[in-house]
C-alpha cells in the first residue's frame, strides 16, 4: 500500500540561546537572549514507517544545529543570523526547505517595542 502523506514537516518552536549580535557595539558587547522558531521539511522517505522512536529525524540535533549556528559568531543583523542557520540546517541535515524566525527582545528604537524578529525561508539548491 503507497503512502498518502505528500509533506513531512518538523517544527521547533522556542529555541532559546545567549549571544551578541546587534547593530551597534553596546548590543555586541553583552549577551542578549534569542528565540528562533524553526520549521524543516524532509524528504517523505525520512518518514519513520514504525512507531519508535529510534526511527524519527533528531529533534535535538535540530535545536543544536540552531544553537550552534547563534551562538558560534556575532552578526550585526538579525537577517544575517537567519541565514546563516538556514545555511547550517541545509548544509548539515536532509532537509529539503528551511523557515527559520529569529527573535530579539528589546530591540533599540526610539518608542517602546517589546521584541524584533526576522523570518526567512531557504531551499535546497537554490
Amino acid at each position: 500500500m503507497e503512502s498518502a502523506i505528500q509533506t513531512y514537516r518538523i517544527r521547533l518552536d522556542g529555541i532559546r540561546f545567549r549571544a551578541k549580535h546587534g547593530a551597534s557595539r553596546a548590543e555586541r558587547d553583552l549577551p542578549q537572549d534569542f528565540v528562533v522558531c524553526l520549521e524543516v521539511e524532509l524528504p517523505v522517505a525520512l518518514l519513520p514507517r514504525a512507531d519508535a522512536r529510534a526511527r524519527v529525524f533528531d529533534y535535538d540535533r535540530l535545536a543544536s544545529l540552531v544553537v550552534e549556528a547563534g551562538t558560534g559568531a556575532s552578526y550585526k543583523l538579525l537577517e544575517t543570523l537567519a541565514a546563516r542557520i538556514i545555511e547550517r540546517v541545509l548544509d548539515d541535515t536532509p532537509a529539503l526547505r528551511v523557515t527559520v524566525q529569529v527573535k530579539k527582545f528589546g530591540p533599540p528604537t526610539s518608542v517602546s517595542v517589546d521584541a524584533a524578529s526576522v523570518e526567512l525561508s531557504g531551499r535546497k539548491g537554490g
